[in-house]
């Protein structure tokens, strides 16, 4: 009969809840690597296997093994989570940050507009890395800067309501027109040409160009159906809009009302314009804000337009571009989409009032 030398081990007795938790945790797949060796270790030691056999088993040390084993019996479940470490001793106080922070709000660098991260380490003595931190904790960042522009239209209420009525409930028997022009479309032509896409480098092309003149786009974005009526003209005045006005009325199906959106412009309120509209009395128009663009929905349709054709578009005369445009508009009225309002107008003026509270407060503390 074997010797047996040592001290005697503790049998490891596992409940029903505590082989279950091991069990799943050695099935996850994103469970910490060492968690997982941890619940095999106990649940192999509860099987009566020796911690000797069960680290040749695991390839663990013998003395992990029954390190473990203590642990388990002396805390179950909770033995086996790392202990928290003591942290290095914080080296920057809150009376520091909130130093870096107020600088960075309240001042300018004396050879800038706005701080950089090196220029405000410079200036305090703390390094980069740290100025760094600290913008990111509490969302600072001085190298951006945004525009705005609020309305100071009177009947701003009253507009923002009747257009987003519009979008979210257009009327029966109705069609509802957002009518707009993207004026001084420049052709433009590269002094040397452009260089393609390859593998690992992108397109490159000169910063300089060529002008070969402008052209002017009338459009009208049916908000139902995303369906776009557009022509180029070569100046923007009163004549032009009534006669993209009269190209609307020829497709425009009969005994339906036309609501027309459009913004302030002078040329929508001319004479001529106003005797034509008089004459039809069908056609209901709606001023959009000034200085409200963005709720005028053809603006959306303009922007894509710039993104896919014009802003890397290379055009040598008038004509192409306007033979691109026109190409443009026939693709996209193969399967147009209707763009998605979803907001409403209460949502839009609490934002707007959210907004100019906030700005107020801002000017406040300035002052």
């Amino acid at each position: 009969m074997a010797n047996s030398t040592g001290r005697p081990i503790a049998p490891l007795v596992l409940s029903s809840e505590e082989r279950e938790y091991l069990e799943r945790q050695v099935r996850r797949h994103r469970v910490a690597r060492s968690l997982s060796d941890r619940c095999r270790v106990i649940l192999r030691c509860a099987d009566g296997v020796p911690s000797k056999a069960v680290g040749v088993e695991l390839d663990l040390h013998e003395h992990t093994v029954g390190k473990w084993r203590r642990r388990f019996l002396k805390d179950r479940i909770d033995g086996l989570l790392d202990e928290s470490r003591p942290s290095r001793p914080r080296t920057i106080h809150d009376d520091h940050i909130a130093a870096v922070i107020e600088r960075t709000l309240r001042s300018m660098p004396k050879d800038a507009t706005h701080w950089s991260i090196r220029s405000m380490a410079k200036e305090t003595g703390f390094s980069h890395t740290t100025v760094r931190r600290i913008w990111t904790a509490f969302g600072l960042q001085p190298h951006r800067s945004e525009t705005f522009k609020l309305s100071s239209d009177p009947l701003f209420v009253d507009k923002v309501r009747d257009i987003v009525g519009l979008y979210l409930s257009p009327p029966n028997r109705a069609i509802v027109l957002s009518i707009d022009e993207k004026s001084q479309i420049q052709a433009l032509d590269r002094e040397q040409p452009v260089l393609p896409m390859m593998p690992g480098i992108p397109e490159r092309r000169t910063h300089s160009y060529i002008r070969h003149g402008t052209t002017s786009l009338f459009a009208a974005l049916d908000i139902a159906s995303g369906f776009v009526i557009g022509k180029c003209y070569k100046r923007h005045r009163a004549v032009e809009f009534l006669d993209f006005l009269k190209q609307i009325d020829a497709q425009v199906p009969s005994g339906l009302d036309v609501h027309i959106i459009m913004d302030n412009y002078a040329t929508h309120k001319t004479a001529i314009i106003k005797t034509w509209l008089a004459r039809r009395p069908h056609y209901h128009v709606h001023f959009t804000p000034t200085s409200a663009s963005w709720i005028n929905q053809v603006e959306r349709w303009f922007a894509e337009l710039t993104r896919k054709q014009l802003r890397r578009g290379v055009h040598t005369s008038t004509k192409q571009l306007e033979t691109d445009i026109r190409a443009f508009i026939e693709r996209h009225n193969e399967s147009p989409k209707p763009y998605r309002w979803t907001k409403s107008a209460d949502e839009i003026l609490a934002s707007v009032k959210r907004f100019c509270q906030k700005t107020e407060r801002t000017l406040c503390c300035e002052l």
